[in-house]
């Protein structure tokens, strides 16, 4: 083989793999990646922060004290550094936990609205206890002012140690961690905004809120413009400055406003058509529509997230801890922490009181309830959530600055990076337990015993859908596809080679023809479905998948006389298409499922949202197969 040769097929292989990463990704899977990924630069900057601070305590201070003005005329606004990036630059922050919360809402697990009463009792619990604590140690004190610096978990920090420490597939214990993390956020916000907003101007706030139904009536009338927001947006956190109140509340505000839906097959179908128009046609007028037409087609919930989550993530979040995390930390300090109340509070609070607070109040609800509100997870993924959730940073850090100031705040952020680190080791040890139980104990302490969330309308059914595999499997796999689609294609060895690795998975194909860009790609499905009669469909089901190019009417005849089909029946099956019906059936139920692209996958019901190589097949089925074994072996 040339050398050129070997190059083109590795270049192949490696635009497959990013094909399957662009194609199975997702909303959720991206913002826990970055959340986690960003872990590393908030770390980093923390790390450099207490360096710097130590080394040149006056420079550090100088630079972060630097005051800055805004000025339109007689009208200004003048904050130091730290002020901007706390209430200027985070605003944008708390704008994407918005917009994750909403999109856990409209498409997420919390759509069912029942699943959401659980991770809010367990946040609203593991903050109560949390701050219960702090205030019994600083009772009487002046530093009991502080006790809302012991609320919050950090987004970033607790999702990457979970994804450092907790099990591998955990992608619904972070997700429950997720949506504590975000009642947290709302509720200390809500906290920021009353408890430590001195001298509120009622004025400033009223003209505020006008603007923010501004906003809201021109979210209603979907009105697009993102510079239009911007510019409302920005009103409206000025008017919250110069009320008192601490502006970031609006980003968290707008950021829920955005809707999340997922593509739908029309507004994938008008995108093409005018992709197709700009094709034969490309004039800047048709450019500008086409561009358009994508965009509409992907909600602005997603837009938003993609176009901000980096940002945040990367950029601001990291110097927000460069410019609040340099504290000074020598024998003197850390002697004086030994008996701090706020240290001591503030450790106990977290270490102790968040996990406390997030498995008593989800017991006591699932017990209160007899069971029919549970946890998404089992009880030792509940307490690594706890623990995990034990780490605050961001918004402690903005509450820090508004409760203390002097050596108190240098203790208070001295108490927040003890902590954190205390739950996180805390965290390691509750997994490494975990692990040491026998499988089937072990299935059920980390994935527990509520029922998933369903994803896919149409259970499979025997007598309708064509099945490979025993029909007892513990694991089944459902594929909506196309017979001309590449992406199919390309999943079909996988799938074939993850049917030969395990043997207990039942496979099922439904027919989702893509028609504004597969035009034959229906009527070999119909071609399927009439070999299917004859017996035959997972025969001609691996001829169509092996010659995707060469679909034409004569092309499946040909196919149907190889396979030693009746052709004359055959051919007037496909004339007459007998078995457009059934395919259309198929269309219905992916439709129904929320499926708009081709290939998708369920496995035992819910929706497979990441790539479909073999590697990431059989890790998701392994957590399948898990979940069957936690549920006593029923296949789904």
């Amino acid at each position: 083989m040339s050398e050129e040769a070997t190059v083109s097929e590795e270049a192949t292989e490696d635009s497959r793999r990013t094909r399957w990463r662009v194609v199975g990704d997702t909303p959720l899977r991206r913002y826990l990646r970055t959340e986690t990924s960003s872990a590393q630069f908030l770390l980093a900057a923390t790390l450099a922060a207490l360096i710097w601070a130590n080394v040149s305590r006056s420079s550090y201070q100088q630079l972060w004290s630097t005051e800055l003005s805004v000025r339109l005329g007689d009208y200004g606004i003048t904050q130091d550094l730290t002020g901007w990036i706390n209430s200027g630059l985070m605003t944008f922050f708390f704008f994407v936990v918005g917009l994750e919360c909403r999109r856990e809402f409209d498409v997420g697990d919390l759509r069912e609205r029942r699943r959401l009463v659980m991770p809010v009792v367990a946040g609203v619990g593991g903050m109560a206890v949390a701050v219960a604590l702090y205030l019994a140690i600083n009772v009487g004190e002046e530093s009991a002012v502080g006790w809302g610096v012991a609320m919050s978990t950090d987004t970033a920090f607790a999702l990457g140690v979970l994804a450092l420490l907790g099990p591998r597939a955990s992608q619904r214990l972070r997700a429950f961690l997720l949506t504590i993390v975000v009642v947290d956020d709302i509720l200390a916000l809500a906290v920021i905004a009353t408890v430590y907003s001195e001298n509120v101007e009622i004025a400033a706030l009223l003209f505020s809120a006008i603007v923010f139904g501004l906003i809201v009536l021109a979210s209603k009338a979907r009105i697009r413009h993102g510079l239009f927001y911007l510019a409302l947006g920005v009103v409206a956190w000025v008017g919250l400055y110069q009320s008192g109140v601490d502006p970031i509340v609006i980003g968290l505000a707008m950021g829920l406003l955005a809707y999340a839906s997922p593509a739908s097959r029309g507004d994938l179908e008008r995108a093409t058509d005018l992709f197709r128009l700009f094709r034969e046609q490309p004039t800047s007028e048709l450019a500008r529509e086409a561009r358009l037409g994508l965009n509409a087609a992907v909600s602005t919930n997603e837009r938003l997230q993609n176009l901000f989550h980096p940002w945040t993530s990367y950029v601001i979040v990291p110097l927000f801890a460069l410019a609040n995390a340099g504290i000074v930390i020598n024998s003197d300090t850390l002697s004086a922490a030994v008996t701090s109340p706020i240290v001591i509070g503030v450790v106990v609070a977290y270490v102790i009181g968040k996990p406390v607070g997030i498995v008593a109040s989800s017991w006591l609800l699932s017990t209160a309830t007899r069971g029919r509100i549970k946890a998404p997870v089992g009880w030792a993924a509940v307490v690594g959530a706890g623990t995990s959730a034990g780490i605050g940073f961001t918004v402690s850090l903005l509450i820090v600055a508004h409760a203390f100031e002097g050596t108190d705040q240098d203790q208070a952020v001295l108490g927040i990076l003890v902590a954190g680190l205390l739950s996180a080791g805390l965290t390691w040890v509750v997994f490494r337990l975990t692990n040491l139980l026998p499988p089937r104990p072990r299935a059920r302490a980390l994935l527990g015993v509520a029922a998933p969330l369903l994803d896919l309308e149409a259970p499979p059914d025997p007598e309708r859908d064509h099945i490979r595999g025993p029909g007892n499997a513990s694991v089944t796999l459902v594929e909506y596809g196309d017979f001309e689609c590449p992406f199919c294609g390309q999943a079909e060895p996988e799938v074939r080679a993850l049917l030969a690795d395990h043997g207990d998975i039942r496979y099922v194909w439904r027919h989702l023809p893509l028609n504004d860009v597969h035009p034959r790609a229906r009527l070999a499905a119909e071609a399927a479905e009439a070999a299917g009669a004859q017996g035959k469909f997972w025969e001609m089901f691996d001829v169509l998948m092996r010659s995707q190019d060469a679909l034409t009417p004569r092309d499946l005849v040909t196919y149907a006389e190889g396979l030693e089909l009746d052709t004359d029946q055959f051919a007037k099956d496909l004339r007459e298409h007998v078995y457009a019906t059934h395919v259309a059936d198929d269309v219905e139920s992916a439709a129904a499922s929320g499926v708009a692209g081709t290939p998708s996958f369920f496995i035992n019901g819910q929706r497979h949202h990441g790539a479909y190589d073999l590697a990431t097949l059989s890790q998701a089925v392994g957590v399948a197969r898990k979940r069957a074994l936690v549920d006593d072996g029923r296949s789904w």
